[in-house]
């Protein structure tokens, strides 16, 4: 569609949706009490977010572009089971961060970072261990955006890789550079009501019966059948794409999963959506994120994915008359082809909006997320083993500074990884190899009062090296062992099965090998050693982090307050309550909040990850035209109330002070004629 259009979107409309963040951002500024200029707000954004718009935002920051495309490339591989077992891989860890989110509030409500906790906690030894794991996190995130994001725009429009990778960045910096936390909410979700509009278009062409290349839902049904007799899927019950029987399914949800725990628990931005999120509601915002968030890649898959696969031997296919190849998978690229061939270059264009979309508004997450690992007030790099006497208007300075420098160095990091041959399908399967062994011990530190110190920092060092032992072994000799015909959706040159190489490493058998090596053994040294000696901490030192905006009183004994308020005394010593804006915030409604993440974290995995799968993947089902019809109907209903939640919640929510800033505008328009009339 043209290098003109992958410019002007990734250019024009990332600096106009800059422009409207900084209207917004001075609006709120000027008519509401709330100033970016505050480091607490730039931060943690006041910690008075409302349920709808954390679920708006979890959405947001979880839809990265691999979500969308490499979901569909699940599709397009192994069939119905890939988009499946991507939105698993991806909900069932929000359900369950929802329960660590719930002890954070109970347990460390004036955290900034998770970072800061594990410093009180544990001091300097394991703060520099999980800083790593927290730098580490962020490079793999904002690689596999900007791969994702840059290879679709270069596919579509012929634009420069390397201009897409460093161009994108730019615009996200401007926003978050001058609002901060909560422009980057505002930011998801304007972002947010483009994906739902254009996943909502996207659903109806396919689907529909005026469709001259599906012919609707029962004329993709008919392709796909087909195309189990011309590409049958090694594994799959028939090598049907029409089946939960898939082996190489199967491994590719053990493989989503692990990943989906590593970049949701090592991510400051999960993090920090949980700590600015207002106590009362946190387990609830995190229960309608997850559930609004699986419909996103399941819905977008079954659409794109499957329909990629079926018009294959459609003449507009652009590699008619052969597939995609196994490095245009891996680089993400069966959605925007089922788009081109369903709608044109309307199709290319959505999907290019889309993208973009997916990648600027988790990439803002990613930039406000790691530049409070590196400035935040009260545990940064900055101000723990540079300036300790810094105070909030220099730490927001310094966190400007270190904006504009990361958006650079993520456009920068893009570039060496496009130049290796890294593409988003090798991080998407590598990211759990090197994040795993930190889950365990991170999600311990603020929920378990018998981990001990030695134990959270040999756990996921002793994780990580048999995790990488596991993962050579994987590449040398599993891969080897594996007949031919199983690898050839994963590598162009199946004869290089059996050695170490860069493609070999994110095979997702090797990936699995060494993910789940990493995260048990992990998780099984840090409660071992814990248990043998453990420790009996009363998460009194974490409380006492008190959200003060440029004071330090984690370790204040002395304060005083006012009749009637509280005061950090109150919250370490009777355990009772939290400080919440000046509120009180009985901990009873925080234990109930925790025990209902529990409950529905258990129910939610139970249900996605063996009710509804595992009997369809025992019974060998091959799903009958009319089953098909209603799967594709639970999808598309799945998105339509996603929607609701992610679009129309925040509104509702937000209406007071929407009207609150409408009056003010109104009454400095009015003050404005008066003058000029006077005049």
């Amino acid at each position: 569609i043209g290098q003109s259009v992958g410019y002007g979107v990734v250019v024009g409309v990332g600096f106009f949706f800059a422009g409207v963040m900084l209207i917004l951002t001075y609006l709120q500024s000027r008519y509401t009490d709330m100033s970016p200029g505050s480091s607490e707000e730039f931060t943690s954004a006041s910690r008075n977010v409302k349920p709808g718009l954390v679920c708006c935002g979890i959405v947001s920051a979880w839809t990265w572009s691999a979500t969308l495309l490499q979901s569909s490339t699940a599709a397009y591989t192994f069939g119905i089971s890939g988009p499946w077992w991507y939105g698993v891989g991806g909900t069932i860890q929000l359900a369950i961060f929802g329960m660590v989110a719930a002890k954070v509030k109970m347990n460390a409500n004036g955290a900034h970072t998770f970072l800061e906790i594990v410093q009180v906690r544990f001091g300097t030894g394991p703060h520099l261990l999980f800083t790593f794991y927290g730098f580490l996190c962020n490079l793999v995130v904002c690689g596999s955006l900007l791969l994702g994001g840059s290879a679709t725009v270069t596919a579509l429009t012929g634009m420069n890789t390397d201009a897409a990778c460093m161009l994108l960045p730019i615009g996200i910096a401007v926003y978050v550079l001058v609002g901060g936390l909560r422009a980057t909410f505002i930011c998801d979700w304007s972002h947010t009501v483009i994906l739902f509009v254009i996943i909502y278009i996207e659903l109806g062409e396919p689907f529909s019966g005026t469709s001259q290349e599906t012919e609707g839902v029962s004329g993709l049904y008919d392709l796909l059948q087909a195309a189990a007799v011309t590409t049958p899927v090694e594994g799959n019950q028939n090598g049907s794409y029409l089946t939960m029987k898939s082996n190489q399914g199967l491994v590719f949800g053990a493989a989503t999963i692990i990943s989906g725990f590593a970049g949701i628990f090592c991510d400051q931005g999960y993090w920090q959506r949980a700590i600015a999120s207002h106590p009362t509601s946190t387990t609830k915002a995190y229960m309608l994120g997850g559930l609004s968030w699986f419909a996103v890649p399941f819905a977008f898959a079954s659409c794109l994915g499957l329909a990629a696969r079926g018009l294959i031997d459609n003449p507009k296919f652009p590699t008619y008359p052969s597939p995609l190849s196994a490095s245009q998978t891996s680089a993400g690229l069966a959605a925007p082809a089922a788009a081109a061939v369903l709608m044109g270059k309307g199709g290319a264009v959505s999907v290019l909006l889309v993208v973009f979309m997916a990648v600027t508004s988790a990439a803002s997450a990613e930039l406000i997320g790691i530049d409070s690992i590196a400035n935040d007030p009260f545990s940064s790099i900055y101000r723990t083993y540079f300036r300790p006497n810094a105070k909030g208007p220099e730490i927001v300075k310094v966190s400007h500074y270190f904006i504009c420098f990361w958006a650079v160095w993520m456009g920068a990091w893009a570039v060496i990884l496009n130049k290796v041959g890294v593409d988003l399908g090798w991080l998407f399967y590598v990211q759990g190899v090197v994040l795993s062994p930190a889950v365990i011990p991170v999600a311990l530190t603020v929920s378990w009062s018998k981990l001990t110190k030695p134990a959270v920092i040999l756990g996921p060092i002793l994780g990580a090296i048999l995790g990488m032992a596991a993962w050579m072994i994987g590449c040398w000799k599993i891969l080897g062992w594996l007949p031919v015909h199983a690898l050839n959706s994963y590598v162009d040159s199946p004869s290089l099965t059996g050695s170490i190489n860069i493609t070999n490493l994110a095979n997702p058998y090797s990936a699995v090998c060494s993910g789940l090596t990493g995260l048990l053994f992990s998780g099984i040294i840090t409660v071992g050693m814990s248990l043998c000696k453990p420790a009996n901490y009363d998460f009194k030192g974490t409380r006492a982090i008190i959200n003060l905006d440029g004071t330090d009183t984690s370790n204040s004994d002395d304060e005083k307050t006012e009749e009637g308020e509280v005061s950090a005394i109150d919250v370490v010593n009777r355990e009772i309550i939290v400080l919440v804006d000046g509120n009180v915030v009985d901990i009873s409604v925080l234990k109930e909040g925790f025990k209902r993440a529990a409950w529905y974290s258990l129910a939610l995995t139970l249900i996605v990850t063996i009710v509804v799968p595992l009997p369809m993947f025992f019974s060998h089902y091959v799903y009958s035209k009319p089953f098909y019809a209603f799967w594709v109907s639970v999808s598309i209903i799945w998105v339509l109330l996603s929607g609701i939640f992610s679009v129309l919640l925040p509104v509702w929510e937000s209406r007071q002070e929407m009207f609150d800033i409408i009056v003010g505008v109104n009454k400095s328009l009015c003050r404005s004629k008066g003058t000029i009339v006077r005049a």
